[in-house]
């Protein structure tokens, strides 16, 4: 699916992905699974959307599209073979940070509210802290 996105991004069909974002509603991330189903819902209709708009363009255009997607994807390759394709957000580290200090704050507030894995985390580290700060570190960089 993120190649799919990243495809659709790079083909410049902004237009439609920044509409129909305005027009939905936003996805909110709760306990249950509604929302990772509104949210693959949402994304197969932008993609539809986007695929439909690219397949009315002319020969021509879907050629300079394709030239263009081909050019992103070539930096993309090269960037990531230079190791610099996707470097860590300021946020990323603070919260690498404060999972070694203290690994079920960092869980909650990477997962933005309080569920089963901020509950391992806490489990893991009231009985060992390694244990703790390990798997706060996994769900922070997995």
């Amino acid at each position: 699916m993120r190649k799919i996105t990243l495809l659709l991004l790079s083909l410049g069909l902004f237009s439609t992905l920044s509409l129909k974002a305005s027009i939905t509603e936003p996805v909110v991330k709760s306990k249950t699974d509604s929302s990772v189903v509104k949210e693959m819902i949402l994304d197969d209709v932008v993609a539809t959307d986007a695929l439909r708009e690219f397949r009315s363009l002319s020969r021509v255009e879907k050629k300079i599209r394709m030239a263009e997607v081909k050019k992103v994807v070539k930096e993309y390759k090269a960037a990531k073979k230079a190791g610099t394709a996707s470097e860590p957000s300021t946020s990323t580290l603070l919260l690498v940070i404060l999972a070694i200090l203290l690994p079920p704050l960092a869980v909650y507030l990477h997962q933005g509210t309080i569920n089963g894995k901020f509950w391992l985390s806490l489990l893991l580290t009231l009985l060992f802290w390694l244990p703790g700060v390990i798997y706060a570190l996994f769900v922070i960089l997995g």
